[in-house]
């Protein structure tokens, strides 16, 4: 009996304990869902749902006509919500298969079988957030929506559209390094520097996260939408960037250069036109790497001789009448000699011809002369110029400018005449070009200027001028001179080859040789900057150009030979496209010649052709195989051109395949630069061939 009330007792006991307990959670819960409820809701909230950023549409980019450069393309991540609430078994189980095969049909990435067992895998595994592709266009979005299960919609279908905006580039690589990216590890271009203007404002989007620590969007609409960015236009010509790029790019390629930049910019204005940057790569193309124009500093070379003739003139020191020493072409300071290219004309040369020749030696003795007792009025006299400062771009990265001082470490004897022809010193090639253009300007120094407006919505929000950094680098007088010998370089000197434009030109090449950090200046390993910088019409500039091509590696390295061509066919497109530059009246009798101007070449080609067109001509000996031609007289005379073993044959006024063929079977190397006929041979001819001579003909 007793037993048996302490087993009672034990059970009430064990019962009592279990209603205490069972009460005390009946009052828990309440207290958690009545007293506590708002607070756990809250935190609930706050662990799985979360407000994301949204990106906003990036502004575009245009040329100056309103071709568009740079534009924000939408693309979208697709993914498929398994568990949706009209995606029954049934209507999942009859449409899988069709999804499936639609899926491999379009994005061809897959097989149907694979697709297949992947959205039943993550039906199976209740994936509310499956992938199904990322980075889709508007066009295959089009065709999603139409395809089984999905084209009922997100809320009943389970299609879960991510938009997102990728960068494209309308004319691929063209300017692609100034117009930019913010995408790099370091921003560049346009991009970068008007990345406040060009971003817009964000939006917020409420999205929750689901099991596997994927977040879904809420509602289909954003909490805050985003607010679209500015957009941009430029200075930037498309034509003639086209032309730009192109022409670098052949000219490289012809000369297996490392790299090379061309800028074409408005004299008055600064707007940069045309800005070319061309990187060799590894398997031998070229591509737009690396902002040259704007960022490299390196020594200018002969370019920089203008500067240094200028500086002379201000300070009153000269007049280009005056005469230098050059001797043989070779100078020697403090047991260092410095030779010029070519052997001069003349033991000696007034200092505009030193100045057109390209002479180092001219030069460098008119600068030493002056200025050996005081070098550092040459210095101040070249900073006055602003060479020393940068010019403060739109665009970021422009490279440091470096004038050498006399209270350098580094500076010694050699110094002055070294940086009066280009050494000792860094300039970047707009740097350059923009000294070159205060001097076609009446010596108004302008800002580079890539961006000319910002718009929003088409409203012109703000507006960019041009910007003058200085009033005037020289005197009227000195300014004169300065164009005067430009003027002479093209006409007389070292580019004689673009004097037969239909407009003027005035110019200064540069051929620099380039300091290797281990070899310094050693021939056996010295490669080559080549430019050409100048401004056209010369008699009333319009627009100014610099192109530099570095380490030309096919034996002709001289800024006539490889830059000037480049220069002259970005020239030739702005005068095609602006014939307001040629204000004088057309002679329309000089652009129709009575007879046709005739190639010199193999007699026999020659009669055939002229007896097709029935052109009266004539022929001083029947009998002649090699002929040149005469057109300007009433009858097209045809003279024999004989060519004699062992000595160069003549082959100006030639086509280029008979010009080949002439001086190979003589024995001659042949090294070819431009398009057109032979306007010029680096050997004179009737000189006696060497074996394995090699001769450099120019075609224009």
């Amino acid at each position: 009996m007793e037993v048996k009330k302490d087993i009672l007792w034990r059970i009430y006991l064990a019962f009592l304990i279990i209603c205490v307990m069972g009460l005390a959670i009946i009052v828990q819960i309440v207290r958690i869902q009545f007293v506590q409820g708002d607070e756990w809701r809250a935190k609930q909230d706050s662990m799985t749902l979360s407000f994301e950023p949204i990106e906003a549409s990036r502004g575009n980019i245009f040329s100056d006509d309103g071709s568009l450069l740079a534009t924000s393309v939408p693309i979208y991540d697709i993914r498929f919500d398994t568990r949706a609430t009209a995606v029954t078994d049934e209507v999942f189980n009859s449409g899988v298969d069709s999804l499936a095969q639609a899926l491999a049909e379009l994005f061809k990435d897959k097989s149907w079988q694979d697709y297949h067992h992947e959205i039943k895998e993550a039906r199976t595994e209740k994936n509310r957030y499956y992938l199904i592709q990322r980075n889709v266009s508007f066009t295959e979005l089009q065709q999603l929506k139409k395809f089984p299960i999905l084209r009922m919609g997100r809320n009943r279908g389970g299609l879960i559209i991510d938009e997102k905006n990728m960068r494209q580039l309308s004319f691929g690589q063209l300017a692609s390094r100034t117009i930019g990216t913010v995408r790099d590890i370091k921003p560049v271009g346009v991009e970068a520097s008007f990345n406040a203007d060009l971003k817009g404002s964000g939006g917020q989007r409420l999205m929750q996260r689901i099991g596997g620590n994927v977040k879904v969007p809420v509602r289909d609409k954003d909490e805050v939408e985003p607010r679209d960015g500015n957009d941009l236009v430029t200075t930037l010509d498309i034509n003639i960037q086209d032309v730009a790029e192109h022409s670098l790019e052949q000219h490289l390629r012809e000369h297996n250069a490392d790299h090379g930049c061309a800028v074409l910019m408005e004299v008055s204005t600064g707007a940069i036109k045309a800005i070319a940057n061309l990187s060799r790569t590894k398997d031998g193309n070229y591509i737009e790497n690396f902002n040259y124009a704007i960022a490299e500093a390196s020594e200018p070379g002969s370019t920089f001789k203008l500067a240094s003739i200028m500086a002379a003139l201000e300070d009153g020191l000269i007049e280009l009448t005056d005469t230098v020493n050059v001797g043989n072409g070779t100078a020697t300071y403090f047991g260092k000699k410095m030779p010029d290219a070519h052997a001069p004309k003349s033991s000696k040369l007034s200092i505009q011809q030193a100045f057109e020749s390209s002479s180092n030696v001219g030069i460098s003795k008119v600068i030493y002369q002056h200025y050996l007792k005081n070098p550092g009025a040459f210095i101040s006299r070249l900073k006055s110029f602003g060479l020393s400062e940068k010019l403060g771009l739109q665009i970021e990265g422009e490279g440091q400018p470096f004038i050498k001082n006399i209270t350098d470490k580094s500076w010694s004897g050699l110094s002055l005449p070294w940086i009066s022809i280009g050494y000792e010193s860094k300039l970047t090639p707009l740097q350059t070009l923009t000294f070159y253009n205060a001097v076609a300007n009446n010596g108004k120094v302008v800002r580079p200027m890539f961006v000319s407006k910002i718009l929003n919505h088409g409203k012109v929000i703000r507006e960019f001028s041009s910007e003058v950094i200085r009033d005037s680098i020289a005197s009227p007088e000195v300014l004169l001179k300065a164009r005067q010998i430009l003027e002479g370089v093209v006409q007389h000197g070292t580019t004689s080859m673009l004097n037969k434009s239909p407009y003027k030109i005035a110019g200064k090449t540069g051929t620099a040789q380039i300091f290797n950090n281990k070899y310094g200046y050693d021939k056996e390993h010295m490669t080559y900057q080549a430019s050409f910088v100048g401004y056209f019409p010369a008699d009333k500039p319009k627009y100014s150009c610099i192109v530099v091509v570095y380490a030309p590696s096919n034996d002709v390295y001289y800024g006539g030979a490889v830059a000037a061509p480049i220069f002259k066919e970005i020239a030739d497109k702005v005068y095609s496209n602006h014939l307001d530059m040629n204000e004088s009246p057309v002679q329309t009798d000089s652009l129709i010649p009575s007879l046709p101007v005739v190639k010199a070449g193999q007699h026999r080609d020659l009669k055939k052709v002229l007896e097709k067109l029935t052109l009266p001509s004539a022929v001083s000996d029947p009998d002649a195989y090699w002929v040149s031609v005469d057109s300007r007289s009433e009858v097209l005379k045809a003279n024999e051109r004989k060519t004699i073993v062992g000595l160069v044959p003549n082959v100006v006024g030639m086509g280029l395949k008979d010009a080949i063929y002439l001086l190979e079977n003589a024995g001659l190397n042949v090294r070819v630069n431009g398009k057109g006929w032979v306007s010029r041979q680096s050997i004179e001819a009737g000189t006696r061939i060497r074996k394995g001579q090699q001769i450099q003909i120019e075609l224009s």
